[in-house]
């Protein structure tokens, strides 16, 4: 309504406008070869706006005539451009589609159409390596590499197309050229540190990891594990050649994660090779209070060399109390108490965790059933329920099962694989071997051939 009004009312003005200026006093006086002419003054002023309307018009026109094939070219390049960006579009979705022959005809298509466009040239690349043309894959991506723009893409196509060809030295050689182009590039970066780790070139490795940016918790907190993991690795690796280097490497990883156990492990090893027994005996305390781990126990009992069984019992019930608060520290101090020869002890240590008991506990229960009283008849009945019964945790990594702790699976050669839990399976040789008397290995003096016992005096 308000709308209305104001055209209304505009309307007015322009009409009184005019009659104003058509009612102007006077003439105008126009010679034009040999024509004179005197209209008035309102009406000469009116002529010349019709007359300049008209003008404006005709040249509007004219112009739109002489530039009309411009127009259409450029319409024309534009539909060309449409088509092919559709075309792209659609070659995209054809390839997440599982189709990639219908990707790279579409591919082509937008080629054709978008000469310039690097993305239609490795949408095609990407197609023929999803249907298996490795030579063509391998053309286009190395036509890419050239262009600054599409370096990055195609290094990356050529590892993957490296990887899945099984040559992992090529795919490596890419990788590190795509991370001397992007240093930021986090597929070239895993792969160059996954290749260190796997070859054991530590100090590199945790170069690479100082110079990662974390930003979020998450990234903090996995940047400091893998420095924990990498030093432990180091120490392990320096700790019977250079045990005062390898100590100062598992010390640096409890600082980053105070509650890694393979690192507390090699840290005491070394302090009582040292003889710092009572530096070892604190660190194992500690690190028992926080994770009950069997091997921690293992080492705690026999952190005085040449120590009579009586007095590693003795040194192990300083930090398991009775009953034991769970399955790890009962085995431990029954292990400690059956090579005492303490029955009673073993068998009250273990009687929280019969009904349930796994394997590890149904052998030391058949051990004590043994020792104790020569029963051979309940000895086999454990026996027999330790091939029934679940099994105990153990580090294990990729399916395999390992006595020790190590930095990365030999199946993968991830970093960092190893995990204490119970295994899935029981289908690896390694691990029938550790799973025979887990109990005696983590107990046995095996664990101290780094600390050579003294003679008793």
């Amino acid at each position: 309504m308000i709308r209305l009004a104001l055209w209304i009312i505009g309307s007015l003005c322009l009409a009184l406008l005019a009659l104003w200026m058509i009612s102007l006093p006077g003439t105008l006086t126009l010679e034009v070869a040999g024509y004179r002419m005197q209209p008035p003054l309102g009406g000469a002023v009116f002529m010349f706006i019709i007359v300049a309307i008209v003008v404006i018009v005709l040249w509007a026109i004219i112009r739109r005539i002489i530039s009309a094939p411009g127009v259409m070219a450029r319409r024309s390049r534009e539909r060309r451009r449409e088509q092919g960006v559709e075309a792209l579009g659609d070659a995209m979705i054809a390839l997440q589609a599982g189709d990639p022959v219908r990707a790279r005809a579409l591919a082509r298509e937008a080629q054709a159409r978008l000469p310039s466009s690097a993305a239609a040239k490795l949408l095609e690349a990407r197609a023929d390596l999803a249907l298996g043309d490795m030579p063509a894959a391998r053309e286009h991506y190395r036509a890419l590499i050239a262009d600054d723009k599409t370096a990055l893409a195609a290094l990356t196509g050529l590892y993957d197309q490296a990887r899945a060809q099984h040559r992992p030295q090529a795919a490596l050689t890419f990788a590190h050229k795509a991370l001397a182009l992007a240093p930021s590039s986090g597929w070239a970066a895993e792969a160059v540190f996954s290749d260190l780790a796997r070859r054991g070139q530590w100090a590199q490795a945790v170069a690479m990891v100082n110079v990662e940016q974390a930003g979020s918790r998450e990234d903090r907190a996995r940047k400091r594990r893998r420095q924990a993991v990498i030093e432990t690795a180091r120490a392990r690796e320096n700790e019977t050649s250079q045990p005062l280097a390898a100590l100062e490497h598992a010390l640096t990883a409890l600082k980053l994660l105070p509650d890694f156990v393979p690192a507390a492990l090699i840290a005491a090893r070394i302090h009582i090779n040292r003889g710092e027994t009572r530096k070892a005996m604190s660190l194992l305390r500690r690190i028992w209070r926080s994770t009950g781990h069997p091997d921690i126990a293992a080492l705690y009992a026999h952190a005085q060399p040449g120590a009579s069984a009586v007095d590693r019992l003795k040194r192990l019930g300083e930090i398991i109390e009775t009953p034991p608060p769970h399955r790890a520290a009962g085995m431990a101090l029954a292990r400690a108490a059956i090579d005492a020869y303490d029955w009673l002890l073993a068998r009250n240590a273990l009687a929280p965790f019969e009904a349930d008991a796994t394997q590890g506990v149904a052998s030391l229960m058949a051990e004590i059933e043994e020792g104790q009283n020569g029963d051979q008849g309940k000895a086999r009945e454990w026996l027999a329920r330790a091939v029934r019964a679940p099994r105990d945790p153990a580090w294990t990594a990729d399916g395999m099962v390992s006595d020790e702790w190590e930095p990365v699976s030999p199946v993968t050669g991830r970093l960092d694989a190893f995990e204490w839990k119970v295994p899935m399976t029981a289908t690896v040789a390694a691990t029938a071997r550790s799973s025979e008397a887990p109990v005696e290995q983590l107990a046995a003096p095996a664990a101290l051939p780094l600390a050579p016992a003294p003679n008793p005096t």
